[in-house]
């Protein structure tokens, strides 16, 4: 079997740059793909991060601080960006326009209009194949969630509810970064940072909102700086909220939720849905459990738990008794996003990363989101 390979270059060195980097040299840990990213390029302005690249990537032949130098660069098909909010519309669209390949990481732009620009470039290079970041539902139990909606397997549904919630802002002390002011992260707060986790599998569903009701909140309202000065936290902590949901042929209601300050939550992704012939539910918090009731008229009403093997998109060396996690999730992500890109729509299954009209989805609703907060009423999405 040959293998295409794929030339990478990282944008934005931080925390998920590393990570990816990491997830290129697992790649060894799939069966049977015939694709191979190689990390040949990363850009970071802080010098700093770049080091980690050059001791740890062995593939790696530039370093440098202008992302410029990789668009201009033939040696590099497609990128990686990882960068604050307030640079995804510039630097996406200069990605998209020099026909490098991107997988971008959420919300795709800071605001609606930033969302606009980035669309408007994939527009003008069909060419190039976009897609935004979401690992989780890349999770055996999310995986397997995904496969009964498509085989329509839940019946009518009744309700949706999805989350996203951690705690890594309870602490009152913890310095401020730049998710924490408006300029950088934007006015969306939670739902920029954690919301395209939770609408990844709704959207693909064809679950899109109909309306919005929003309750936004700020629980910590100043966080020391650098120099251990209180200043302003200016953005949203938690976001709960409430949808009606129409499709062609039913209407139901769904709760989302993201949480920046959710004691006892380290980093919990969940999906509930239930409907007249199945209900289920899986979480991160426990993520080899999978659990689901299916009805028949007149049946019994039973929970069914199953500890959930190590399955998901693509086949792996690890056996099906071990546990998945994070970094799994993303290897399986990365998967898909090579997998699509070598073969379009003949990729090997059928979950494919965020497309762009995706994100446009998730932007549009959490604009209206912040209007129904503003308005203190249920806002109908145009």
């Amino acid at each position: 079997m040959s293998t295409k390979e794929i030339r990478f270059g990282i944008i934005g060195g931080g925390l998920m740059g590393r990570e990816f980097a990491s997830v290129a040299a697992r790649w060894c840990h799939l069966l049977d793909l015939d694709v191979q990213p190689r990390i040949v390029a990363v850009c970071d302005v802080n010098p700093q991060a770049l080091s980690w690249f050059e001791r740890a990537i062995p593939d790696l032949r530039r370093a440098t601080l202008d992302y410029h130098e990789l668009l201009a660069d033939p040696e590099i098909d497609a990128l990686y960006c990882a960068v604050p909010h307030h640079l995804h519309a510039q630097t996406y669209h200069d990605i998209i326009l020099a026909g490098k390949h991107l997988l971008g990481e959420k919300p795709f732009g800071i605001d609606q209009e930033a969302n606009a620009a980035i669309l408007a470039a994939v527009e003008q290079r069909p060419d190039v194949l976009v897609r935004c970041s979401s690992e989780f539902s890349f999770f055996p139990g999310a995986y397997r969630l995904a496969q009964w909606v498509r085989e329509g397997r839940f019946g009518r549904i009744i309700d949706v509810e999805a989350g996203f919630w951690h705690s890594s802002d309870l602490n009152p002390l913890k310095p401020i970064n730049w998710k924490r002011r408006n300029a950088t992260n934007g006015e969306y707060g939670c739902m920029g940072d954690l919301g395209m986790h939770v609408l990844h599998l709704p959207l693909r569903a064809g679950w899109k909102p109909r309306s919005v009701r929003a309750l936004l909140t700020k629980i910590v309202h100043e966080r020391p700086d650098q120099h251990g000065q209180m200043v302003p936290c200016e953005t949203w902590d938690n976001a709960i909220l409430a949808c009606d949901v129409v499709t062609s042929d039913q209407e139901f209601p769904m709760l989302l939720s993201t949480k920046r300050i959710a004691p006892g939550h380290n980093n919990t992704w969940f999906s509930r849905i239930q409907g007249t012939t199945l209900s289920a539910e899986c979480t991160t918090k426990n993520p080899k459990r999978l659990a689901w009731l299916p009805y028949t008229p007149g049946g019994e009403q039973e929970w069914h738990i199953i500890d959930m093997p190590y399955q998901s998109a693509y086949p792996t060396i690890t056996g099906p008794i071990f546990e998945f996690g994070f970094s799994d999730s993303l290897l399986q992500m990365w998967a898909a996003f090579c997998d699509e890109l070598a073969h379009g729509p003949a990729m090997r299954q059928p979950f494919h990363c965020v497309t762009p009209t995706e994100t446009r989805d998730s932007h549009a609703l959490f604009t209206a989101a912040l209007a129904s907060q503003e308005q203190g009423q249920t806002i109908v999405l145009s």
